[in-house]
C-alpha cells in the first residue's frame, strides 16, 4: 500500500508540472515589428494601413493564437521623411513600411513601368496586380529591393488617375509654355515639348508652393489634392485623365523579414495582397467624392477633350521605348517588361490612347 500510494503522489505530481508548464508552453509570442512611411494618415496608403491592413494581420494571427503583433506606428515622419523612406528601410529604421518608389527610379528602375506608359489604364487595381504579376515573371523586379537590404511585398497604387492643378485657368496644352510645373519625377518627362518647367517634388510640399507662387501647377491625383488642401493655392483642374500608376511599394528590412517565423510571414504575404487591392479600390471610391469636395471648396474642373488627350499623348516622346532601351542597356529585360505589360493592358481591354510598345 505505502509503494501504490508513493506512485500515486508521484504521478499526480507530474501531471501538475505538466499542466502549471503548459501555459508557458503555448504562450503566445509577441513580435514587435516598426512601421514607417514619411507620409502623414490623411495620406491613403497610411490611413489604409492603420485601418486595414494592421487589423487583418492581428485577426489572422489571432485564429491561431501562437503569434501576435506589437505595432510601433511611426508615420508622418516620425521616424523617416517622405523620400528617405527606402533609406531608413534599408538601415532597419523600420521593419515594414510604403516607399513612394516613383522617387527611387535609379534604385529600382523597373518599377517604373507603368510611369512611361501614360494614358493606357485608369483602373488601379488592374494595375497594381499586373505589377505584382510581373514581378514574379521578372525575377529582376524584386532582386533590386534585395539590394537594398529589403523584401518586396506588393506594388501598388494610391492614384485613380493624375490630372493636372493650376493657380490660373489653364485650358489647353499650349498654355503649359512657361509655366512651372511639379511632379514626382518621371512623369515630368509628359512635358516634354509643352514649353513648361518640370519642377520634381512632394505633394507634402506642394501646398506651400502654390501658395508663395513657387510652382504654377502640379501633376496629382484629385483625392491627394483634396487632402492636402491643394484647391486653396491651385483652383483650377485641367481633367486629362492621365492614367493611373504603381508609386507605392510595400517593402520589409530583410533582416527583419528572415526573422519571421513562417507562419508570420504567410500572413504578412496574404495580408499585403489584400492591402494593395484594398488600397487601390480605396482610392476608385474617394475619387468622385473628391472631385465634388474640390468643386464645393471652390475648385474649377475644366474637361480636356478627348482629341486633345490623344493629341497629347501621341506627340510625346516614345518616353517608354526610351526607358526600355536604357534597362537593356544594363543588362535587365526592358523591352520584355514593357511588351508584357502592354500585352496584359490589351487583355483586359483597355482604353489605350498609344501602344508604346509597338512604334
Amino acid at each position: 500500500m505505502r509503494f501504490g500510494t508513493t506512485a500515486t503522489a508521484a504521478l499526480a505530481g507530474a501531471a501538475l508540472a505538466v499542466l502549471l508548464a503548459a501555459p508557458a508552453a503555448n504562450a503566445q509570442k509577441t513580435i514587435s515589428l516598426t512601421a514607417v512611411d514619411g507620409y502623414p494618415p490623411r495620406a491613403l496608403q497610411v490611413r489604409t494601413f492603420l485601418s486595414f491592413l494592421i487589423p487583418e494581420v492581428d485577426k489572422r494571427l489571432a485564429e491561431s493564437g501562437e503569434y501576435k503583433i506589437d505595432w510601433n506606428k511611426a508615420f508622418a515622419g516620425q521616424i523617416v521623411k517622405v523620400r528617405h523612406v527606402m533609406t531608413g528601410m534599408q538601415k532597419g529604421l523600420g521593419d515594414i513600411g510604403v516607399v513612394t518608389s516613383v522617387f527611387h527610379q535609379d534604385k529600382v528602375p523597373m518599377q517604373a513601368v507603368a510611369y512611361v506608359t501614360p494614358f493606357v489604364t485608369a483602373d488601379p487595381v488592374l494595375l497594381s496586380r499586373s505589377v505584382d504579376e510581373l514581378a514574379e515573371t521578372f525575377p529582376a523586379m524584386k532582386e533590386a529591393w534585395m539590394k537594398y537590404n529589403q523584401v518586396l511585398l506588393s506594388s501598388f497604387s494610391v492614384i485613380d488617375t493624375y490630372q493636372m492643378f493650376f493657380r490660373k485657368r489653364i485650358t489647353k496644352l499650349e498654355q503649359f509654355k512657361g509655366l512651372k510645373i511639379a511632379g514626382a519625377g518621371i512623369n515630368m518627362r509628359y512635358l516634354t515639348g509643352t514649353g513648361a518647367t518640370p519642377v520634381i517634388g512632394s505633394m507634402v510640399h506642394y501646398y506651400n508652393k502654390f501658395k508663395t507662387g513657387a510652382i504654377d501647377g502640379s501633376m496629382l491625383w484629385t483625392d491627394a489634392a483634396v487632402a492636402f488642401k491643394l484647391v486653396e493655392g491651385a483652383k483650377f483642374m485641367l481633367k486629362a485623365d492621365i492614367g493611373t500608376a504603381n508609386s507605392k511599394a510595400l517593402t520589409m528590412n530583410a533582416k527583419a523579414y528572415k526573422r519571421l517565423p513562417a507562419a508570420v510571414r504567410d500572413v504578412i504575404h496574404a495580408v499585403s495582397a489584400d492591402y494593395r487591392d484594398h488600397t487601390a479600390q480605396q482610392s476608385v471610391n474617394d475619387a468622385d467624392k473628391a472631385y465634388a469636395n474640390y468643386k464645393a471648396k471652390g475648385g474649377e474642373i475644366i474637361q480636356m477633350s478627348q482629341a486633345a488627350r490623344e493629341n497629347w499623348a501621341k506627340t510625346m516622346p516614345n518616353i517608354a521605348k526610351d526607358w526600355a532601351g536604357k534597362l537593356d542597356a544594363q543588362g535587365l529585360p526592358g523591352t520584355k517588361l514593357l511588351m508584357a505589360y502592354m500585352d496584359k493592358m490589351r487583355a483586359a481591354k483597355q482604353p489605350i490612347i498609344r501602344h508604346w510598345d509597338k512604334e
